[in-house]
């Protein structure tokens, strides 16, 4: 099992112990950390990029309960020294962070989100109605978001049972796996790009400027 210190540290430097390094099927190196500072491609969030011991980290994905990063060299057992992109976190932080507040703002309305996609420059999120649920205009969203990003709301994060929930002020948490900005002023402006209903699912999807 990985350990994933992104969950609760925002650091883009490290250090830690390669504990093995497989050739894949094509060629590339499969490395296992005892413990990462990269994001896994999942939970509607690309994966982080950076270096491992200076190289390159060409796709980071899950694999049961480890964290596995491709690169492109072997590298040796023992010490490595990590760096994740800090400008490709910061921006897939405030995308991830904008998807959430579409969420809160749309339960507002009576809608239940199901799933999400927070890939910068393609972000949406989906909904089921729950009881009263009507269509909301983008502005009516965009009143109660701006305002939630204008207060600073920060970010808490917490652990039931081992699973990590993620919140901003005294908003609900959602159980999250992703990365996330720890002050909500981090996300700047948030435009609306289409509300669409269809098979008695909500699709919002949203920009960041």
């Amino acid at each position: 099992m990985t350990e994933r210190l992104y969950y609760t540290s925002d650091a883009t430097e490290g250090i830690a112990q390669v504990l093995s390094c497989s050739q894949e099927p094509d060629g590339r190196y499969a490395i296992e950390l005892d413990k990462t500072l990269f994001h896994p491609q999942g939970g509607g969030q690309p994966a982080d990029r950076g270096e491992i011991a200076g190289i390159r980290v060409e796709s980071v994905v899950q694999r049961g309960e480890s964290v596995i990063h491709i690169l492109a060299e072997p590298l040796a057992v023992g010490e490595a020294t990590l760096r994740v992109d800090a400008e490709t976190r910061r921006l897939q932080s405030r995308w991830h962070s904008a998807g959430h507040l579409i969420g809160y703002a749309a339960e507002r309305h009576g809608w239940q989100p199901i799933k999400a996609h927070h890939w910068p420059g393609e972000g949406k999120v989906t909904f089921i109605a729950g009881e009263g649920a009507a269509v909301p205009e983008s502005d009516m969203l965009l009143t109660i978001i701006e305002a939630w990003i204008s207060a600073g709301l920060l970010r808490h994060v917490a652990f039931e049972s081992g699973r990590r929930k993620v919140r901003f002020g005294d908003l609900p948490a959602y159980l999250c796996g992703g990365t996330h900005v720890p002050d909500l002023q981090d996300i700047d402006k948030l435009v609306i790009g289409s509300i669409k209903q269809k098979k008695g699912q909500l699709t919002i999807s949203y920009l960041l400027p």
